[in-house]
């Protein structure tokens, strides 16, 4: 999961002229999986994206404190080295900040980079501000200039034109310590309407004179400013940078967090070289003795074990992994820090749309600092996110489709994606609904809209996406919701949902839990734990299947087959299902059952009651898996032995041991029993005369030792499903490394099955979430009219605070999907709700799966005709009337309940 890095490197002697090459090792460098995690010292770990604010050159308004006067801004951020901020103040004088220092005037520092007074005079003509303060400058020369600089930055020392001309060199115009990066001058260049070249990554006097002339020209209240965009000349708008606007963030990814450790690495070894060069002889050198990677090493194991950004990669089902693999984090190295973050940083901002997620975001002190990528947004080279839109061209929508950055969005009238369409792509009606800028949607003439976005999950990401009914949930509700789904225990039986959105199979795909074909071929062979596939190119691929394994979170992955010997695959076909995932398509939960009614106070304050059954058939049961780990070492009195002969430990202790005094697998195991037996010696104490005539006699057996087992936690149960044993030997011959002064290392993997119980969480798609309060039998459960009892009670109170309405939305679309329809059981032929029905849906058999995608789902009129034409169970009766209600008989007395009850 590593690989070796090796680097050519080239000594040259100064004085003879020879030149010693030779290939240095430098370390050992983590490889990503091809699922985009990385495995560090054994387990899984994600690398998350940074939203950082990007290099470049920023304009702002503030109100000054004393005067009802604005005092204008302007910074020119890098990559990395010193800020250089300039400041029109409320006298209406150029200032300018070096290093967040003290301020000083702005043509003191345009004459210390090299200006002469004719040459300003020159390039600010048009700028009477400049050239007032140009006349009021008493200094005449760079050098003057320069000492005064100086003595402002640094007032302890004395100033000398040297010194003030290093300094500045030092801070701006100095490539190792200053670097504004590819993406900071295309900021640059796109801001001040630039034509510099795309490489050229440092400052010039050019920028600096943009830069003022723009900020007089917003502190004048123009509209334009005169620059070029693609050669050509432009007048670009005036305006406030918003730095929360994501044209003003990007996106720090893996590789260049990793360069950004690797830079701080080098720098240190750079020292250890220089003083290694000065310290050896010259003849002697070569650079291997030269070089010392461990600071390289250091940096790059600190980053990847410590980082903030470095996580534990959340394994509990497949959406938690790709969701996790899609954050973005305005934390860490380099971000904000929780404390320090204002609302405005937090809050959604309308840039985000199609870029970040407006809902997933996680509850308590880093919401909205930590987002999750758009389902279709991507990076670009300089990190920003893109998003797509389809081309309008003169009210015809075209299948063109191009990504834009969010500083391009302003500059668009863009059509949203559900407006309607005819058969040839033309917008039905003349006007139509549009983002102009940023302000809120406005109705627009069709011939003005020139683009349109490509679909309604566009802005949502991949866990909102997955809630059917989004539309109709409150914002914080769906939140929970959304980030809900990502703990969701694998269940032992997958069952995918009978209302879904359509994105399910998408992100079962996308996690990586699926095996798929790589061609298309014949399957020739298929067990539990592997598939072979004769490919129609004549190879034939292998693909292993993980069988009960523990994944981070301590659930099960495991991984079934899908098809049979003999079956035809096309390449991309799944192959095999993953935890959590049916017929290649997520499954976090069950469809159940339910009915929203309050039973005898048990289900008071989001309390849930459940039936029996679920308990008995296994229906939410689930395996966990927890590793045991014990090592036996090297001690000062001696070497720890792993052994089934323990002190004072009476045999039906150790029955279930093998003769090395290892576990055997298949062994039920509670609290408290051996897993592993291991006794160390213990501290040799005063022995008696007699004690030491024994020992004369009998040798060194009598030695004390004491028991070391390795004996399960309390509160654990379960059966042992695997050990993985390695001793010294073995691990010389794999390559492995065991630790210092550890002999043998023994793993034991339990299995627990968990069946759910009282206390447990419940929770639905919609931030409905609720702890079992009761588990009750089946026969005292409501029930319909043809017997059939409900799986569980919910509290109807817990829906109309909360404004979760896609919940009920869900219930009757699930009833309906359960039972089946034929439309043509409706005797009206031109009802309006039928039009709505998509072309082959007319009807449907029972238990078929339907999708309603969010913001362009099923609409209540269609439910409503729905539901009055479910197909009648066999005994010709329709149990949940239209109104989606049932009346249901109470287990217990068998009398109907006082009103209808809403089922499904």
């Amino acid at each position: 999961y590593s690989a070796p890095l090796y680097v050519n490197a080239e000594f040259e002697n100064g004085e003879t002229g020879e030149i010693k090459s030779q290939t240095v090792f430098m370390g050992d460098f983590p490889l990503q999986t091809p699922h985009g995690t990385f495995i560090i010292g054994g387990t899984e770990r994600v690398i998350v994206s940074q939203l950082v604010r990007s290099p470049g050159v920023y304009f702002d308004r503030q109100q000054d404190r004393n005067s009802d006067k604005e005092v204008f801004g302007a910074k020119i951020i890098p990559s990395r080295g010193a800020w250089l901020e300039f400041e029109i103040d409320k006298k209406d004088q150029p200032q300018v900040r070096v290093d967040r220092k003290r301020k000083q005037s702005a043509i003191v520092f345009l004459m210390a980079i090299g200006m002469t007074k004719q040459e300003i005079r020159e390039a600010f003509q048009d700028y009477p501000l400049v050239l007032d303060a140009l006349d009021n400058t008493k200094l005449q020369t760079q050098d003057e200039a320069l000492k005064d600089m100086y003595s402002k930055i640094r007032p302890a020392d004395t100033a000398t034109p040297e010194a003030g001309k290093n300094l500045l060199d030092s801070f701006y115009f100095n490539t190792k310590r200053y670097d504004l990066a590819r993406v900071g001058r295309y900021k640059i260049n796109r801001k001040l309407g630039l034509e510099t070249d795309m490489n050229d990554r440092s400052l010039s006097r050019e920028d600096i004179i943009a830069t003022i002339k723009y900020l007089v020209t917003l502190h004048d209240g123009k509209a334009t400013f005169p620059g070029k965009r693609n050669g050509e000349d432009v007048e670009l708008r005036v305006d406030v940078d918003d730095i929360d606007h994501f044209g003003n963030r990007r996106i720090r990814q893996v590789g260049e967090l990793i360069q950004n450790q690797l830079r701080t690495g080098l720098s240190r070894m750079e020292r250890v070289v220089r003083e290694r060069m000065t310290t050896q002889d010259a003849e002697a050198i070569t650079p291997q003795s030269l070089i010392n990677i461990r600071p390289v090493n250091a940096t790059i194991k600190e980053f990847f074990g410590t980082s903030q950004l470095s996580q534990f990669m959340d394994q509990n089902n497949p959406l938690s992994g790709v969701t996790n693999k899609r954050r973005l984090s305005a934390l860490g190295p380099g971000g904000l820090s929780r404390d320090r973050a204002s609302m405005e940083v937090r809050d959604v901002h309308p840039s985000h749309f199609g870029r970040m997620c407006p809902i997933e975001s996680p509850e308590g002190p880093n919401i909205g600092l930590i987002g999750s990528l758009a389902t279709f947004g991507r990076v670009n080279p300089f990190g920003f996110i893109e998003t797509p839109y389809r081309k309008v061209v003169n009210g015809h929508v075209t299948d063109e489709v191009e990504y834009m950055t969010a500083d391009r969005d302003l500059d668009h009238v863009i059509a949203q994606a559900n407006q309607e369409l005819d058969e040839n792509n033309n917008f039905v009606h003349s006007d139509a609904l549009a983002r102009v800028g940023e302000e809120e949607a406005v109705d627009v003439p069709v011939s003005q809209v020139d683009y349109m976005d490509v679909s309604p999950r566009q802005m949502t990401s991949l866990g909102a996406s997955l809630i059917p009914f989004l539309e109709h949930d409150e914002g914080h509700r769906a939140l929970m919701g959304t980030n809900m789904q990502r703990q969701a225990v694998p269940l032992i039986e997958s069952e995918r949902p009978l209302v879904g959105t359509g994105s399910e199979w998408r992100a079962a795909n996308d996690s990586g839990d699926v095996i798929k074909a790589d061609k298309d071929g014949v399957v020739t062979y298929v067990s539990a734990d592997m598939i072979r596939v004769m490919n129609d190119d004549g190879t034939t691929s292998s693909y292993k299947l993980a069988k009960f394994q523990r994944s981070n979170q301590t659930t099960c992955y495991n991984q079934r087959p899908l098809i049979h010997d003999g079956e035809r695959v096309e390449a991309g076909s799944v192959l095999a299902d993953g935890p959590a995932i049916q017929k290649g398509e997520l499954a976090l939960g069950k469809n159940l059952l339910i009915a929203f009614m309050p039973w005898n106070g048990y289900n008071y304050e989001d309390a849930v009651i459940i039936s029996q059954r679920l308990v008995q058939d296994d229906t939410l049961s689930s395996i966990h898996i927890e590793e045991y780990e014990i090592d036996a070492r090297e001690t000062k009195l001696g070497a720890e032995e792993i052994t089934r002969d323990l002190p004072n430990v009476g045999e039906d202790a150790v029955a279930n041991l093998d003769e090395r005094g290892i576990i055997r697998i298949g062994a039920e195991v509670e609290a408290g029993d051996i897993l592993v037996g291991k006794v160390t010696p213990k501290g040799e104490t005063e022995l008696t005369p007699e004690e030491r005539l024994l020992r004369a006699i009998f040798g060194e057996k009598s030695r004390e030792v004491r028991d070391t087992s390795l004996r399960v936690p309390h509160g654990e149960t379960g059966t042992v499903i695997g050990i993985k044993e390695i001793t010294r030997e073995d691990a010389e011959e794999d390559g492995d490394e065991l630790p210092n002064g550890v002999n043998q290392m023994i793993r034991v993997y339990i299995a627990q099955h968990r069946k759910i119980t009282v206390g447990d969480k419940l929770s639905g798609r919609h931030g409905n979430k609720g702890c079992i309060s009761r588990i009750l039998p089946e026969e005292d459960m409501p029930f319909l009219a043809d017997g059939t009892p409900v799986d569980i009670m919910l509290n109807p109170l817990g829906v109309p605070s909360r404004m979760n309405l896609g919940q009920v939305l869900e219930l009757h679309l699930g009833w309906i999907a359960h039972c089946g329809w034929d439309i043509s059981l409706d005797p009206n032929m031109e009802a309006e709700w039928k039009k709505l029905i998509p072309q082959g849906a007319e009807k449907a058999e029972p238990n078929t799966p339907v999708a309603t995608p969010v913001f362009d789902g099923v609409k209540p009129d269609v439910l409503k005709g729905l539901l009055s034409t479910t197909l009648p169970n066999r005994d010709g009766d329709r149990l949940v009337g239209p109104d989606g209600k049932a009346t249901l008989y109470d287990g217990r007395t068998g009398e109907p309940f006082f009103r209808p009850i809403s089922v499904g």
